[in-house]
């Protein structure tokens, strides 16, 4: 059976680390239109508890999660929790 390893994007919620494709600021007009896009598919997660979005985060499903903490945050629990998967014997092919 496969670990699944979770990442706190904020206020609680959680996201599987492996389902991640991608962490991107929101501040980009095509970022914006992808966020936009995702609203109208129905495919918007808004995880910003009303505060500023500060990340974006795709999923391998094309979900949009919107997050109100930094890229580099997501992207260091990520590397955080690679690293325990290291740790433990357990090799970073075994993720995907």
């Amino acid at each position: 059976m496969s670990n699944i390893k979770l990442i706190n994007i904020g206020f609680g919620n959680i996201v599987p680390a492996n389902r991640i494709v991608a962490v991107v600021s929101p501040e980009s007009a095509p970022i914006k239109r992808f966020i936009q896009d995702g609203r109208d598919e129905g495919k918007l997660i808004d995880a910003t508890y009303g505060r500023r979005t500060r990340a974006v985060i795709i999923t391998d499903s094309d979900h949009i999660i919107l997050s109100s903490i930094q890229p580099e945050t997501v992207a260091n629990r990520i590397v955080a929790k690679t690293n325990e998967q290291e740790d433990d014997g357990i090799e970073i092919d075994d993720i995907v």
